[in-house]
């Protein structure tokens, strides 16, 4: 069975999308049922560095990750997508472009860890609980019997993950 392309989005791709598509990606490696990207509608040109600290506190790989725009997967040469997931209010709201193919889509929230306030510490935790959330929302989704279950009941299963 080939891996279904998961395509995670927020704004700025510098963190929340980023901490799912690393996610994804590592739950993969062990049954290889995603591989997964990230993007932003606005990037920001870089991978913060709190998300850069968390994923190596979680030893996971860091290499090769940057901040890129939502378009790269809208044009003829992207991956075909199968599930296109936003991770960030404002990403949801936005209108999003065409994609190929029609993959599944929904909404998982997660409070934005860049925009916490206070020291160094606050600001970690709010990246680390995150990052937590997520990988629990990818973990839910890697245990779906995604062959088995139709489009509309994977559809509604999808958007329950975005609640938990």
């Amino acid at each position: 069975m080939q891996p279904y392309n998961i395509l995670f989005l927020c704004t700025g791709n510098s963190a929340r999308s980023v901490f799912a598509e690393v996610a994804a990606n590592h739950l993969a490696a062990g049954g290889g049922k995603f591989r997964a990207y990230s993007a932003g509608s606005h990037p920001k040109g870089e991978v913060h560095p709190l998300t850069l600290a968390v994923l190596r506190e979680h030893r996971l790989p860091t290499d090769g990750l940057h901040s890129k725009s939502w378009d790269e997967f809208a044009g003829p040469a992207a991956p075909p997508l199968d599930f296109v997931i936003t991770v960030c209010d404002q990403a949801a709201a936005e209108p999003c472009p065409y994609w190929p193919g029609q993959p599944m889509t929904a909404h998982w929230g997660v409070p934005d860890p860049a925009a916490a306030q206070g020291d160094e510490e606050r600001k970690l935790r709010a990246f680390r609980e995150a990052f937590i959330v997520l990988r629990r929302r990818i973990e839910l989704l890697a245990s779906l019997p995604i062959d088995k279950l139709d489009r509309l009941a994977l559809q509604d299963r999808l958007k329950q993950i975005g609640h938990q």
